[in-house]
């Protein structure tokens, strides 16, 4: 029975707090991506409106939705390939799953090898079941 507990060691706080983050960082990059591919339709919507009422943008603005939603889609892919280093720094072994506690029952952690292809080169693949 106290192998099943062992996800509870503190020892292993360290590794719960940058799963979380990466899993938190997954999810950052996968509405950055969402955002930035709803962006035509968006812009759409707004020439629709501007049709409608005449609006003057206010003295020196400029439009940079676009620029903005790029800018934070290349900060959460940078964010998630620092923390995906982070990861394979602190697991204490490869190609094997972990327990964690990510605050609701045992989760696991491991990182996977891929090998190379033609496209990527060999790595690791990091993934986190909660």
């Amino acid at each position: 029975m106290a192998s099943n507990l062992d996800y509870l060691s503190p020892s292993l706080q360290p590794l719960e707090e940058k799963a979380q983050a990466y899993v938190d960082a997954e999810a950052a990059l996968r509405l950055a991506e969402i955002n930035l591919h709803n962006e035509p339709a968006r812009q759409n919507q707004e020439a629709q409106a501007a049709t409608q009422f005449e609006q003057r943008p206010p003295a020196g603005s400029f439009d940079q939705p676009h620029d903005e939603l790029i800018q934070r889609l290349q900060n959460a892919r940078d964010e998630l390939h620092a923390l995906h280093t982070e990861l394979l720094a602190l697991l204490p072994a490869r190609d094997e799953w972990v327990k964690i506690n990510l605050g609701y029952g045992p989760s696991r952690i491991g990182a996977w090898h891929v090998p190379a292809t033609a496209d990527t080169a060999e790595h690791y693949q990091v993934r986190v079941v909660h």
